[in-house]
């Protein structure tokens, strides 16, 4: 008789055969399979990778994606084909031949893979495959990579990665890694000789007379292959080396990581090593927990500096950092191809004189320095001598036109220049000479023409002389009484204009902003009288009302100030929120325009204000509520700042102009100090706005104001949602906690954060990430500060936040 045990396991096992029965049909794909865009893929067995149609920023095209929180293309087809329309009715077919084929809306047919095959798989690896009928793989695009190698995957002996041209756009882009066929895996960037002046990374295995591979393991191990015995010659990084001691022949691992051996086993991770756009090779990690949620990390990457990249700026630029983003510069002398686009490069925008071999040419040109600069061309002359007479010899020298110095050595260079950047951690001094054209394009070699000499008259008679006198002054006379009427029309035709302009009562601002348009009596009717005031700002009080026969509440604020400063908010907020449109902007709903009455109708927000529930509230939020708050303000600086048609700074951030709607939403309100950016603009000069203890310290120095003084306004705001209390309190007991950003610091500095939060139960890393952004926000050097989209991304745990330096200069002396 068959015991209990026995038939217990063969039940397993047949459910154990029945389920890999099952995920066997779901990845099998036989002859006369189709699939169609916005339509259903061929996914793997566990659902993680798919193979079909993917959106492209100008169309559609087929490729491998691995499911995360943003899909990744691992392998595109056929990718640098134009893409398909988004109108296309493509299909992309298994034909009943065997073949592989992408159809396009005109019925062109494009083959993808050339063999004839008996059935397909999307493999749980990434790797799409054909079989023949005997079941053995006869093509796979792990054969043919394009910017990514996933684990398992090889790149062999005289094969490629190419970087995409964009985040979006997957076609080849700017740069290539290359496992050489001397046994070295270097990075060039594209369209130049592979060779060691265009190389800017490699794994330095050359001169072994061995053939590698480069391969990815399953457990996140990059590693190169002997081909001859197949033995490990050398394990160039990944998910198993500590950080903190280890430097591969790749780089640097940046990171801690998981250990294999602690990892929960509900856990499952991929690994897949990219090329990415910015030229910089990397390997990714994927962990896929119990509860289907995805966290992808940088294990490892290649170079940690993006300006370290050959090519990453184009000729005549140079590669530096701004916000902590690298940005590509002109070269003094140049302007951009493509303003557009910066990565292209610079051109000359003066035109060369003549060169004369002698001083002379200081007539034309003169020499533009800048410190903390390098390049990587070759020099056409270097000899040993001062600054100052390599300045005078580059000046002299018609080859010249520009020069590096660097340890007491002069090269010197003709243009384009390539591979250049700010490098401020070199130890030895590196200054660039530029020889620039004193004169712009338009004024080289342009001589004034001579005016056509006029014939000369000799008048003798005297009637005539008298005829010429009387014919001036009538004409004189005539064009005085003409020019006299003119100006009268055009006066009474302006004023007249003016006149019907301010009768108007819709200022032609409903056109623009479809805003409802009020009267005053409705508005009076539906304050009541303007009875219940909700509060009292800089050049109104506010006053609670109804709509529609008590239907909507809404807010009413009344301009109270006389008519100069009072217009000017007016207009300002007027044109600053009716163009707007964001869940965390205060909503402007209409205005009222009567006479010199002028009213503005807003949402009522039913909560109050931030710095009611933060400093009056008989019970302060919770952290997570916090949180929340802050990232809403952030997101909506960002929205005024980068967002906007047209750049707003809002020049009064604080806790009273955020409010808190029914769904306890923070809204910023009151633009009425707001302050609008032409499109080229990035600072302006303005008066004083906003209010004491959130103003940046630019306000008080007469300097141009930008952007960054809100992130000022904001930093200050956030160290009071942190510890829910003002930012200046002289009601404390201790005299060093009075001002609120130096006793944060201080206590950041000792590593006593848990006292801002008076012992509550908080995250502690994000306690601190969260002190250490509005730390940064508050630096007095406005250069110093973030831009909001780097606060809004630090503050998501999206990118790393270094060590702030000391906000104040007045603390720093303490």
């Amino acid at each position: 008789m068959t015991s209990m045990p026995t038939v217990l396991l063969l039940l397993s096992f047949l459910c154990l055969a029945k389920s890999g029965v099952q995920e066997d049909q779901r990845s099998h794909i036989t002859p006369g399979s189709i699939i169609y865009p916005n339509a259903r893929a061929w996914p793997s067995p566990s659902g993680r990778f798919a193979f079909g149609f993917y959106e492209q920023d100008n169309g559609f095209r087929v490729g491998i994606w691995l499911l995360a929180k943003r899909n990744k293309i691992v392998w595109t087809a056929n990718r640098d084909d134009p893409a398909l329309p988004f109108t296309s009715k493509a299909t992309l077919k298994f034909t009943e031949d065997g073949k592989l084929v992408l159809t396009n809306e005109l019925g062109e047919m494009r083959l993808i893979a050339n063999v004839t095959a008996s059935s397909a798989s999307m493999l749980d690896s990434g790797n799409f495959v054909l079989y023949d009928k005997h079941k053995k793989i006869i093509w796979e695009s792990f054969q043919y990579p394009t910017d990514t190698i996933l684990g398992g995957q090889n790149l062999y002996p005289g094969s490629r990665l190419f970087s995409s041209v964009s985040e979006t756009n997957y076609s080849a882009g700017r740069f290539h890694l290359e496992m050489q066929e001397d046994g070295n895996l270097v990075l060039y960037p594209m369209y130049t000789d592979n060779t060691g002046a265009n190389a800017y990374w490699s794994s330095k295995t050359f001169g072994t007379n061995t053939k590698f591979h480069l391969y990815l393991n399953s457990t996140g191990l990059l590693q190169l292959i002997n081909e001859t015995d197949s033995s490990i010659y050398n394990t160039l990084g990944g998910a198993s080396y500590s950080s903190a001691a280890y430097r591969s022949p790749l780089g640097y691992h940046p990171y801690s990581y998981y250990n294999n051996q602690n990892k929960n086993t509900t856990d499952s991770i991929i690994y897949r090593a990219t090329l990415d756009v910015d030229g910089i090779f990397r390997l990714y990690s994927h962990i896929y927990n119990g509860s289907g949620e995805v966290n992808e990390s940088v294990v490892w990457y290649a170079l940690k500096d993006t300006c370290d990249v050959n090519g990453y700026c184009g000729f005549n630029s140079y590669c530096t950092y701004n916000d902590y983003q690298p940005t590509c510069l002109c070269l003094p002398g140049t302007d951009f191809v493509d303003q557009f686009h910066s990565i292209y490069g610079c051109k000359r925008n003066y035109t060369e004189a003549q060169c004369k071999s002698d001083k002379a040419n200081a007539h034309h040109f003169s020499i533009e320095t800048m410190e903390n600069m390098v390049w990587e061309d070759t020099s056409y002359s270097k000899e040993p001598m001062s600054v100052e007479e390599c300045s005078r010899s580059c000046l002299e020298d018609c080859n010249c036109e520009a020069a590096l110095f660097k340890g007491g050595i002069c090269m010197k260079q003709k243009l384009p220049l390539r591979y250049a950047k700010r490098d401020f951690q070199s130890e030895e001094e590196s200054r660039a000479l530029l020889k620039v054209g004193k004169r712009r394009p338009e004024e080289h070699d342009i001589r004034p023409i001579p005016p056509p000499k006029l014939p000369v008259y000799h008048i003798k008679s005297q009637k005539v002389v008298v005829e010429v006198l009387l014919l001036t002054f009538s004409l004189v006379t005539f064009s005085c009484v003409f020019l006299t009427i003119f100006g009268l029309f055009v006066y009474k035709f302006r004023v007249l204009r003016y006149k019907r302009l301010l009768e108007d009562r819709n200022w032609g601002l409903t056109k623009e902003l479809t805003l409802q348009l009020f009267s005053y009596d409705q508005l009076r009717k539906a304050t009541n009288g303007f009875k219940e005031e909700l509060g009292k700002g800089s050049f109104g009080a506010v006053y609670k009302g109804t709509l529609y026969k008590g239907r909507e509440t809404v807010a009413v604020k009344r301009l109270e100030k006389l008519i100069e400063e009072g217009e000017r908010e007016f207009q300002a907020e007027m044109r600053a929120i009716g163009r707007t449109h964001h869940r965390n902007l205060v909503r402007l709903l209409g205005y009222c325009a009567e006479d010199s009455k002028r009213l503005l109708v807003y949402e009522y927000m039913a909560n109050g204000s931030l710095a009611n529930l933060l400093f009056k509230a008989t019970r302060r939020p919770d952290w997570n509520e916090r949180i929340r708050i802050a990232l809403d303000v952030a997101r909506a600086i960002l929205y005024l700042h980068e967002e906007c048609e047209t750049s707003i700074i809002h020049c009064d951030i604080k806790p009273q102009n955020i409010l808190m709607d029914d769904t306890w939403t923070a809204k910023i309100s009151d633009f009425g100090l707001a302050k609008l950016l032409m499109g080229d603009q990035t600072r302006t000069f303005t008066g004083a706005r906003g209010t004491r203890g959130y103003m940046a310290p630019e306000w008080q120095k007469n300097t141009p104001i930008s952007v960054k003084a809100d992130i000022y306004s904001f930093g200050i705001v956030l160290l009071e949602i942190i510890c829910c209390r003002r930012n200046l309190d002289t009601t404390v007991s201790k005299t060093e906690e009075i001002i609120l950003s130096t006793w944060v610091y201080r206590c950041f500095v000792e590593k006593r954060l848990d006292k801002v939060v008076l012992g509550e139960e908080v995250d502690k890393k994000n306690l601190e990430r969260m002190v250490m952004v509005a730390l940064w926000c508050i630096q007095d050097e406005p250069a110093l500060r973030p831009c909001i989209k780097s606060v809004v991304m630090m503050l998501e745990g999206i990118t790393d936040i270094s060590i702030p330096p000391c906000p104040t200069a007045s603390l720093s002396s303490m």
